[in-house]
C-alpha cells in the first residue's frame, strides 16, 4: 500500500485487506490453535466515536492523520493475530491522557505523546505530537525507553497490515 496521505478511501482499503486475511484465518483457527478465537475485527466508528473523534481533533497533542482514522474507525481488536494488536478508541486515548497525562518520549524530536495502541503482551504504542509512532520497551510508559517503529500513522497501519498478512499466511508471529 502507498503511504501518505491518509484518507477514508485508503483506510477502507486497509480495513478490507485486514478483514479478508483475518476471516480466512478464522475458518480453521480452532483446529490450528486448539482454542476458540476471540472477537477479531475493525469496528466502524459510531456516533459516540465520532464525538470522541471531534474531541480528539481539539486536543493539543492530536494530529490530523489520527483524527482522520477516528472519523472512520472506532477501534481495532485483533487478539488472535500474533501477540495481539489493539488500536484504542479515541475516547479511550483521551481518557487515558486525562487520567495519566502525556507520555514523555525522550528519543523523539517531539517528546510528548499519547498511547494509541497496545499488543497482547502489554507493549504500548505512543504517537508523538508530529505523528511518529513509538513502541515502549516494557509494558509501561514509565520505562522511559521507546523505539520509533513508524514515521507516521499510515506507515504504522501498513506495518500492522503486513504483520497480519504474515501471521495469517505463515503463522509467523513477528512483532511490530
Amino acid at each position: 500500500m502507498d503511504h501518505p496521505p491518509l484518507s477514508p478511501s485508503w483506510l477502507t482499503q486497509w480495513c478490507d485487506q485486514i478483514a479478508e486475511a483475518v476471516d480466512a484465518m478464522l475458518v480453521d483457527f480452532e483446529d490450528a490453535y486448539g482454542y476458540t478465537p476471540g472477537a477479531n475485527g475493525i469496528r466502524e466508528a459510531n456516533a459516540d466515536d465520532l464525538r470522541a473523534a471531534r474531541d480528539y481533533g481539539h486536543e493539543a497533542l492530536g494530529f490530523s492523520d489520527m483524527a482522520t482514522f477516528y472519523a472512520s474507525i472506532g477501534d481495532v481488536s485483533l487478539p488472535d493475530v500474533g501477540n495481539g494488536c489493539f488500536i484504542h478508541s479515541a475516547r479511550h486515548v483521551l481518557n487515558q491522557l486525562a487520567e495519566e497525562g502525556p507520555v514523555f518520549i525522550p528519543e523523539s524530536d517531539d517528546p510528548l505523546g499519547m498511547v494509541i495502541a497496545s499488543d497482547g503482551g502489554g507493549l504500548l504504542f505512543v504517537a508523538d505530537w508530529c505523528g511518529a509512532i513509538h513502541r515502549s520497551s516494557t509494558a509501561s510508559v514509565d520505562c522511559g525507553e521507546f523505539h520509533r517503529v513508524a514515521e507516521n500513522l499510515p506507515e504504522f497501519l501498513d506495518l500492522i497490515r503486513r504483520s497480519v498478512l504474515r501471521f495469517t499466511g505463515t503463522g509467523e508471529v513477528g512483532h511490530l
